[in-house]
């Protein structure tokens, strides 16, 4: 355990992990460990109906030695292609770890927000430029591109099939929101 944290604050930690090892949210696993409760490492389940269905993502939270007053910083442990996830090094940019952090937000907040931006991410904000521009200019090549690296780094045994077969329709009903969100930023 971090030694410059207060005995307050690691019982409000420990109390969120035991939460989420008890009632996990749908899609996330976090992986306890009693030597360092700062570095949380959590596996994330790749939605369905988006490149990521299929595999399993390794992801990191450390918690600063102000947590929660300060947010945690999240990063991918497992190669992704993704506009708001840093290649290399899996750094994440969502709003929740930045600019609109509240200390009242819980960690299960948080895996759940970045499991949400798997399904709806946010080129505006993007640390992958490359991934940003496909995903708004060429939707079929960044799933493309998204899914391929999906079944290199994340597939798990059993999932790799699944991952392979990732159904048109699916594919169809992101790409026209896509083209919605488009439109929408065209009239900003």
């Amino acid at each position: 355990m971090d030694g410059n944290l207060s005995r307050a604050t690691i019982r409000f930690i420990s109390k969120q992990l035991k939460e989420l090892h008890d009632s996990p949210p749908e899609g996330i696993n976090v992986l306890l460990s009693e030597e360092n409760i700062t570095e949380i490492t959590a596996e994330v389940e790749g939605p369905a109906d988006t490149p990521f269905h299929g595999g399993t993502f390794k992801m990191r939270l450390i918690l600063p030695h102000d947590y929660p007053e300060a947010p945690p910083k999240g990063f991918f442990v497992t190669k992704i292609f993704h506009p708001n996830i840093r290649q290399p090094g899996g750094e994440i940019c969502v709003n929740t770890l930045k600019k609109d952090w509240q200390p009242s937000h819980s960690l299960r907040h948080v895996l759940m927000v970045i499991r949400c931006l798997l399904i709806e991410p946010f080129p505006e904000s993007a640390l992958n430029e490359e991934a940003a521009k496909l995903l708004l200019e060429d939707y079929d090549e960044y799933f493309r591109r998204a899914k391929m690296l999906t079944s290199i780094y994340a597939s798990t045994l059993g999932h790799a099939e699944s991952c392979a077969k990732s159904s048109e329709s699916s594919k169809a009903v992101l790409k026209g929101n896509m083209k919605h969100k488009k439109k929408s930023l065209r009239r900003l």
